[in-house]
C-alpha cells in the first residue's frame, strides 16, 4: 500500500505568506517549491510551471528538477484525493492526473505531496507559493534550489543517511562497496541549476510541447 500522509513542513528558503485569491488571466504560471521530506540539510527545487501543466507532466518535471530516474511507481496526494499510480490504493478518492491540473491544485489547497518509489518511499512536499503571469515561452523552469538528489535505490531517508556517512568514512567497513556502487564518487551538496533547465527545456520541447501542437 502506498502511504502519501501530508505532513507540514517549513519551506527551507523562506516562508510563504497566506495566498491571496487570484484573478486568473489567460496566460498564468504557478512558483512552487518541492522540498524532499526528512532529509537534513534540506533537498529542494523551486519551479515555475504552467498552470495548464497535469499532474502527470508535473511528475516529471519533478524527475527531471530532483534528478530522480523515473524507475518507479509515483502518487500525489491532493487534499485526500490520490492521482498517479493508483492501481493498489482503496479507501481513498481517487482522481485523473492525466487531466488535473497544477493551476486546479492551487486553486484547491496551498500544499500537496508527491511521493516517489513505494519501497524507499521518497516524499516530497509541494508548496504553491503564487500565480503569476507566465513568462517567456511557458517552459517549465527552475528558479533556485540546493543540494543533489539522493541515488536511486539507496534505501529511503535512512539508507541515504547511512550512505553518506560510509562515503564520508574511509575506515567504514562498507565505505569501499558504497563507493563502488555510486560509481566512484558522489557529492551530496552539488547543484547545476543551469544544467538542470538545460534538461527541463528538452523535456518540454521532446514531450509536452510535440502532444500539445496541433495536428
Amino acid at each position: 500500500m502506498a502511504r502519501a500522509a501530508l505532513l507540514g513542513r517549513t519551506d527551507p528558503v523562506s516562508p510563504v505568506s497566506p495566498r491571496e485569491p487570484v484573478q486568473r488571466t489567460a496566460e498564468q504560471a504557478v512558483q512552487v517549491t518541492v522540498t524532499l521530506r526528512d532529509i537534513e540539510p534540506a533537498i529542494w527545487r523551486r519551479l515555475v510551471v504552467p498552470e495548464s501543466l497535469t499532474l502527470r507532466e508535473l511528475h516529471a518535471v519533478i524527475q527531471t528538477a530532483m534528478g530522480w530516474q523515473d524507475y518507479h511507481l509515483h502518487l500525489f496526494d491532493i487534499d485526500g484525493v490520490m492521482y498517479g499510480d493508483v492501481e493498489e490504493i482503496e479507501g481513498h478518492p481517487l482522481g485523473d492526473e492525466e487531466t488535473f491540473t497544477v493551476g486546479q491544485a492551487a486553486d484547491t489547497v496551498g500544499e500537496f505531496s508527491y511521493e516517489y518509489d513505494f519501497g524507499d518511499s521518497w516524499h516530497h512536499d509541494i508548496r504553491i507559493e503564487q500565480v503569476m503571469s507566465s513568462v517567456g515561452s511557458g517552459t517549465p523552469h527552475l528558479i533556485g534550489g540546493a543540494r543533489a538528489c539522493p541515488p536511486e535505490d539507496c534505501g529511503g531517508s535512512w539508507g541515504y543517511e547511512h550512505l553518506l556517512e560510509a562515503l564520508a568514512d574511509p575506515s567504514h567497513s562498507e565505505h569501499e562497496d558504497m563507493l563502488q556502487w555510486v560509481g566512484g564518487e558522489f557529492d551530496s551538496e552539488a547543484f547545476d541549476l543551469a544544467e538542470t533547465n538545460a534538461n527541463l527545456e528538452l523535456y518540454d520541447r521532446h514531450t509536452r510541447q510535440r502532444r500539445t501542437r496541433p495536428q
